[in-house]
């Protein structure tokens, strides 16, 4: 019977952003985006432990001066356009367990570009792990804005389109009202919960990956200034009861 379990929280932030430079730290809603990510895994009652994985030293203090720990500098390799999250958590587990004989038992993703976040949320995908022996994740997904059963597929201006799905028992599913086909759902960045021998065997995910649903109004993706506009509006004005750092993280020293 296990008695104790540790959940480590991870939350990946390179400091090479292209797209919104110094994303990471930038200040959203006059906090550093880093932050919204911390102060829901200070929220959460089942978290035992926060990281920061990052190849960046000032990144490293923002997170350190908010409360969680940087064990460690991500490798450079482990920090390019390219990286992946596989081997940046791989990296982290493998240091943790070489240099300090750490093993968690469920590790949790945060990632900063999805900062807004519902109260709760990161208990719920760990609960839904944990009732679920054979899960390999959970992920957090969102209803799909438009259906994939109406999307085509070209090959060239001059050719008939493809469509991109079939439906069984329908013959035209993109010609068939909303209603009657199945319902999608979006992978958001909000959160996932993983069992640590899923990512070390190779995957961030494995195959029995299971869902926690999220309210739509929720699903910010911060890739452009735009969306950051947007984002700090829907803080702002929405009344969505959201995980807001300043009633986790600002209270820790410096």
């Amino acid at each position: 019977m296990v008695t104790h379990m540790e959940v480590l929280a991870i939350i990946p932030a390179r400091g090479g952003s292209k797209s919104i430079p110094r994303k990471n730290i930038k200040l959203f809603h006059g906090i550093p985006l880093i932050a919204w990510s911390i102060a829901a895994a200070k929220q959460s009652k089942l978290v035992t432990r926060v990281i920061v994985s990052t190849e960046d030293e000032q990144i490293a203090a923002v997170a350190r001066k908010f409360g969680v720990e940087t064990p460690f500098l991500r490798p450079a390799k482990f920090a390019k356009d390219n990286t992946t999250d596989l081997p940046v958590f791989i990296h982290a587990l493998q240091w943790l367990d070489k240099h300090e004989g750490y093993r968690p038992d469920v590790v949790v993703q945060l990632r900063p570009t999805s900062p807004i976040r519902p109260t709760g949320l990161v208990d719920k995908a760990i609960k839904i792990l944990l009732a679920h022996p054979r899960a390999d994740s959970v992920r957090g997904v969102v209803p799909a804005g438009q259906n994939p059963h109406k999307m085509w597929r070209l090959t060239g201006e001059h050719s008939p389109m493809k469509n991109l799905l079939d439906v069984e028992g329908i013959d035209e599913p993109y010609n068939a009202p909303r209603q009657l086909l199945p319902p999608i759902y979006w992978q958001t960045g909000h959160i996932d919960a993983i069992r640590p021998k899923t990512i070390l065997t190779g995957s961030m995910s494995g195959k029995n990956i299971y869902p926690l649903v999220i309210d739509p109004r929720f699903s910010v993706d911060l890739d452009t200034g735009f969306d950051w506009v947007c984002a700090e509006w829907l803080v702002d004005h929405s009344k969505l009861s959201m995980v807001r750092p300043e009633s986790y993280v600002l209270h820790h020293p410096s």
